[in-house]
Parts: C-alpha cells; structure tokens; sequence
C-alpha cells in the first residue's frame, strides 16, 4: 500500500537483544529518509513500532530516538481513539 524503504529492520536485528550491540544506528532519519511525517492515519507504518499484543514498543526495541518516540506514541493513541488501530490484538 505505502512505498518506503527498510534499509535494516530494528525489530529483527539481534544486535537488539538485551546487552547486544551498544553503538547501534537509530532510526532518527526513518521518516525523514521515507519523506514521510509521523501521521495517525498511516497505520502500516505505525503498526511496525507495535508488538503483537498491541502495545507500544519502547525506543531502545524500537530504535527511534526519543523526539520521533513521542510523536508515533503520539499517533497510535490518536489512532486507537478514532479506531484506527485496535487497543489490544485478542486472537481466539
């Protein structure tokens, strides 16, 4: 749906694992290398910062910095409020 470049997804990296990978890149140009602001309605996106349950992945997970950080937890409660995105992901 969205056309945007993942050069190295952080979620998948075991340098992510705890203790792993000290001097690790964040993704501070993320959203500036997509040309592409941090929006409530671009679930796709805002999905990748979520786990599984639904919740928020925290920046050291995430890799984002701590600015970019609060505007996409910003936007995904904008989005959960609207309905966008769902609270919690029950599968039964």
């Amino acid at each position: 749906m969205t056309n945007f470049v993942v050069t190295d997804d952080p979620l998948n990296n075991p340098k992510n694992a705890v203790g792993g990978g000290r001097n690790k890149r964040r993704l501070a140009d993320f959203f500036m290398q997509n040309k592409m602001p941090v929006d409530y309605h671009n679930t796709d996106v805002l999905r990748r910062f979520m786990s599984p349950e639904g919740k928020i992945l925290p920046g050291r997970r995430s890799g984002l910095t701590s600015a970019n950080q609060r505007k996409v937890m910003k936007a995904i409660k904008r989005a959960r409020i609207i309905g966008i995105l769902p609270y919690v992901n029950v599968e039964y």
